[in-house]
């Protein structure tokens, strides 16, 4: 596995972590009038560092640092009143918080794999 691709699957754990954070507000604000639900947006983001990505010769290099991407949280602004007092849907939000847990876990455990290749390598390379 790439440096490039630790670097984003930490990027992927802080939208996991920001998302967490704003299901976990909707679901805090389901009683609350007049509030519109947020949500997190990394598909467009991911999809724009991709197209950057792309390059017409081995040689060329098109890749933006990950440190300048930045998650955007909006809200929506869907007008349905699902719960009887805003547009918070408990059960799309449940769904999207176990979702968005399970993504956590895979990142989390695949960069832990990395790490722990690492170390072994570094732990057994006298050994023979």
């Amino acid at each position: 596995m790439s440096t490039q691709t630790i670097k984003l699957l930490e990027k992927f754990i802080d939208y996991c972590s920001v998302k967490n954070k704003v299901i976990s507000k909707n679901i805090a604000n389901i009683g609350t009038e007049n509030y519109k639900r947020e949500d997190v947006s990394f598909q467009e983001m991911l999809d724009t560092k991709m197209n950057q990505m792309r390059t017409t010769s081995p040689k060329h290099i098109s890749f933006l640092p990950m440190s300048e991407t930045q998650f955007q949280i909006y809200k929506d602004k869907g007008m349905e009143n699902v719960s009887g007092v805003n547009n918070v849907d408990i059960d799309k939000e449940m769904s999207e918080l176990a979702a968005n847990a399970l993504l956590f876990r895979f990142s989390s455990k695949k960069i832990g794999d990395y790490y722990r290749g690492l170390q072994n390598v570094i732990k057994g390379g006298g050994k023979l």
